[in-house]
């Protein structure tokens, strides 16, 4: 029997209704046959396709050791947890949700203190004064040494967080910390500020595939299958379908509304009977039909694209480029 394709997807929370969300929207409900509470689940669509709802960290734990093929969490979480990330997982695409920022925070009392430079200075003078290194408390040891490392600073040490990393200067258990925010604003109540190049990494939620998986040919066939709804669901919201009809439409008018309006032609030029179909970015829908009716067109007509498949997938030949390296 061939051994499932496993996806990984959040077991909970926003995270979790994003993902599902994001499959839908590409014709790939999941669904859980015995139950909301089990932890397996299924594309109903693709009998060979396991669904395993984890959370975010241990997916991209699993990804690191190929137990599952593709899997949704951060890309903080996979460059945290996995050496070498970018050899052992590729990141197929940003899905547009899960948006935070990791994130260097210090005391808002320290007001000479707004660049990692400056922050290099004090941990320097920090040493010298109190004859320890200051302490910068953080779930992202990695990212941190990393980051601290890139910017020459090297007079601290790092303080496990295993709960409220931001109230860690005001406990008094560390000086500073790292931590992943969204808004900033639990960082502002608890008296912290973000140094102006302290952004680390800016993370989203990711489509990401395991290196280690056992990518047979029929999994890459499955794989193939995914990405194929999914960058068809994409290429439909990037684009309105409009069509028109006129005689006066030639190759010099199609190049123009190309050029202006970002319009592609997926059936090339009009037909023998002057029909033409554009798909068109939604911001220039009106300054296209007012250019084609200026042009001859007496109507034109706008509809939303559930679903546009190419002959090439750009997402899948990202995949099989990564594997064939």
């Amino acid at each position: 029997m061939t051994a499932p394709f496993v996806v990984a997807v959040p077991s909970k929370g926003r995270l979790q209704e994003n993902a599902e969300a994001f499959f839908t929207q590409a014709n790939l409900t999941l669904a859980k046959p015995r139950g909301a509470r089990e932890y397996r689940g299924t594309i109903p669509a693709l009998d060979n396709v396991e669904i395993a709802y984890l959370s975010a960290s241990e997916i991209a734990a699993q990804l690191a050791r190929g137990a599952v093929h593709l899997g949704i969490t951060g890309e903080d979480l996979i460059r945290e947890n996995i050496h070498d990330a970018d050899k052992r997982v590729l990141l197929i695409e940003s899905l547009g949700f899960g948006s935070a920022n990791v994130v260097v925070a210090v005391p808002q009392a320290w007001i000479d203190v707004r660049t990692m430079a400056d922050l290099d200075d004090v941990a320097t003078s920090f040493r010298a004064r109190h004859n320890h290194r200051m302490r910068v408390a953080t779930k992202y040891i990695n990212l941190t040494r990393n980051f601290f490392a890139a910017q020459g600073v090297v007079d601290y040490r790092i303080v496990e967080s295993a709960g409220a990393t931001e109230g860690a200067p005001a406990a008094g258990t560390a000086e500073l910390i790292v931590d992943i925010t969204t808004t900033g604003a639990t960082l502002v109540a608890n008296g912290l500020k973000v140094l102006d190049d302290g952004v680390m990494l800016r993370s989203h939620a990711n489509l990401v595939a395991s290196r280690d998986a056992d990518w047979s040919p029929q999994a890459r066939d499955t794989a193939r299958i995914i990405l194929d709804h999914i960058a068809a669901s994409a290429r439909a919201r990037k684009y309105k379908e409009v069509r028109t009809r006129f005689a006066a439409c030639n190759d010099a008018l199609l190049t123009e509304a190309h050029t202006r309006f970002g319009v592609v032609s997926p059936f090339g030029g009009p037909t023998s009977s002057g029909m033409l179909t554009l798909h068109c970015p939604p911001s220039q829908l009106y300054a296209l039909a007012s250019f084609l009716r200026t042009h001859g067109a007496d109507t034109v007509s706008i509809a939303s694209l559930d679903y546009v498949y190419d002959r090439e997938n750009p997402l899948f030949a990202k995949l099989e480029a990564f594997l064939n390296r």
